[in-house]
């Protein structure tokens, strides 16, 4: 097997105590545990590659507490899908330093909901595309997730095309059947000591539910166009009045500048960067500091992450609020806004505890539609968005891996979220817990299997601010079961 599903909590204690296990988390990534080797001849070049082959099998069920119906429309309806897919990954030999590689994803689905409702898909609303499902019907996604050329000199890597780029906040978020994909330029060095240095200028993305490649950062809907809202980029944290018609008004072009640094120079200490941009529009800054020491037979790993978004242009377009609804915003003109967490995790052998606690500032939104989470690593809980204006979350944690008995691992979170009340467009409080059963590879099979619940419990007592309504009971219960076979 040469290509690995990593799901590790990769942190910055990983690289200070190499002695310390840590548990996994549902996130995947790839990663090649077998390279390509170098070459001489250009029909090596080819004919030396690796391919890397993996089937999938996936299957959701969700439960509403409260099914809705408004104006003789459902809004919330309970059902069930399943898929099944694969991906089939090649990766050249390295000629001169100079190798190309891609990713061919398919996925097919069968769910309980009718094809004129897949908009009321939430639980596995990424195993199809729901712009093809509703307009011609089509089940499935065959994409042509990646495809680039790149250049190796030392350890650094450029690379150009269709890719993956794991940074603060893009991710491959790789949990369904097809990874969340970008066009572009990158840059990724070890040539520092013990710093990883990254750079990308990304032009357009292709969220997990797209069979095409998008705009990167303006939501599609036109008035009169029939579900042109799932055109363009429609992650759950876009900002709906930021639209494609908008910037094409004001001559923007939507483009994603990013720079990450991780340094682990200092003994027990790792310091974390990130700047994040769409020029024009919007843009954030991320610093984090994790140190390490020992307690005993313990390990005490504390977390800071502080995180400042700047609104360059996108709250005079499309307002503070990412829904449009801007009652209880402060300025509902700026997305400027800051976001901070606080972690600490107390790790023994194949144990591990964390409680952390986030905050956002009572100003705009945090808006983040690339897969990666402002608040993932300290309180964001299986399929929870806690980064709206004003929200504050409390988070639990248990990770427990066995040992010498099928490699598995158990992860059980425990999160408060207290959204603000007096926002007409963000959800109503919520308590929430999920449990992960992860049986990775033993170094036998090339089977993981992973088994995910979550019970959400809301209130449904919120008033609307102005309206005499109350806001929808977000409670639901859902449950994932994911196959996957690497050869």
């Amino acid at each position: 097997m040469a290509l690995v599903v990593c799901m590790g909590i990769v942190s910055a204690q990983e690289d200070i105590h190499e002695n310390i296990k840590h548990t996994l988390r549902p996130n995947m990534t790839h990663q090649y545990d077998e390279i390509p080797p170098s070459v001489d001849s250009f029909s090596d070049w080819f004919t030396e590659g690796d391919f890397y082959g993996r089937l999938r099998f996936n299957s959701f069920g969700f439960k509403w507490k409260e099914e809705l119906e408004i104006n003789g429309i459902d809004v919330r309806k309970d059902h069930a899908i399943a898929a099944i897919g694969g991906s089939l990954i090649y990766h050249s030999a390295y000629l001169n330093g100079f190798f190309f590689g891609g990713g061919l994803y398919a996925t097919t689905s069968q769910g309980t909901l009718k094809r004129e409702e897949a908009y009321l898909y939430k639980a596995g609303k990424d195993t199809f595309s729901r712009y093809d499902r509703l307009t011609d019907g089509t089940v499935g996604i065959l994409s042509l997730a990646e495809a680039y050329m790149a250049y190796k000199v030392e350890h650094t890597e450029f690379k150009a095309g269709r890719q993956i780029f794991e940074s603060f906040l893009t991710k491959s978020n790789d949990t369904k059947m097809i990874p969340n994909t970008f066009e572009g330029l990158t840059m990724v060095s070890r040539d520092l000591p013990h710093t990883v240095l990254k750079a990308a200028y990304l032009t357009k993305q292709k969220l997990r539910d797209h069979s095409e490649f998008h705009h990167i950062f303006a939501y599609g809907y036109e008035e009169g166009v029939p579900y042109s809202a799932y055109t363009e980029n429609d992650d759950s944290m876009m900002h709906v009045g930021i639209t494609r018609m908008k910037l094409e008004e004001r001559g923007i072009d939507d483009r994603l500048v990013i720079a990450d640094l991780k340094n682990t120079g200092v003994e027990n200490l790792t310091l974390s960067a990130n700047y994040t941009a769409v020029p024009e529009l919007l843009s954030s800054a991320m610093m984090q500091v994790d140190y390490a020491f020992e307690a005993g037979e313990w390990h005490i790993i504390p977390s800071v992450r502080y995180m400042q978004q700047f609104d360059n242009g996108a709250g005079e377009i499309g307002g503070a609020s990412r829904k449009g609804v801007t009652v209880g915003y402060r300025d509902p003109k700026s997305l400027d806004s800051w976001l901070l967490g606080v972690r600490v995790d107390v790790v023994q052998e194949n144990l591990k505890f964390r409680a952390a606690y986030t905050r956002v500032a009572d100003e705009g939104d945090i808006i983040a539609p690339w897969r990666g989470f402002p608040t993932g690593g300290f309180t964001r809980a299986m399929g929870q968005y806690n980064w709206y204006a004003n929200t504050k979350t409390f988070m639990f944690q248990v990770d427990y891996e066995t040992q010498d008995f099928y490699n598995i691992r158990t992860v059980a979170r425990f999160a408060l979220q207290d959204f603000d009340d007096n926002k007409a467009a963000v959800q109503a409080d919520s308590n929430v817990f999920t449990l992960d059963i992860m049986q990775g590879f033993d170094g036998t099979l090339n089977i993981y299997t992973k088994l995910r619940y979550a019970h959400v419990m809301g209130k449904d007592d919120t008033p609307i601010p102005g309206t005499g309504l109350f806001k929808t009971d977000p409670s639901y219960d859902e449950v994932r079961l994911e196959i996957n076979y690497l050869f």
